[in-house]
């Protein structure tokens, strides 16, 4: 499923125009996005949590010429998914 997907089938659940759900998808992200890089962390209750991660420097290899390299330590956005979605993909009833 792609963005354009998403974006219909939610107009579609929520009576809304394509235009609106768009807008209103847009919006989310980018809160999310700038929650996130702010160091907050976004908890979707039953979806999950979007959260920031530090990640240390470390040392790598160049698979092309096998010459070790660093990493820079850095900031990665970090997903985990909820006990309902978990249930969902797994094909059971979520726990209440």
């Amino acid at each position: 499923m792609n963005k354009a997907e998403l974006i219909e089938i939610a107009a579609k659940e929520a009576d809304l125009s394509k235009a609106s759900a768009g807008k209103t998808l847009d919006a989310i992200v980018a809160a999310v996005v700038t929650a996130v890089a702010k160091g907050d962390t976004v908890t979707l209750i039953g979806f999950g949590t979007f959260k920031s991660s530090k990640r240390a420097a470390r040392t790598g290899k160049n698979p092309r010429t096998g010459e070790a390299l660093k990493i820079a330590a850095t900031t990665v956005p970090k997903f985990s998914a909820g006990a309902g979605f978990k249930a969902a993909v797994a094909g059971k009833k979520a726990k209440k």
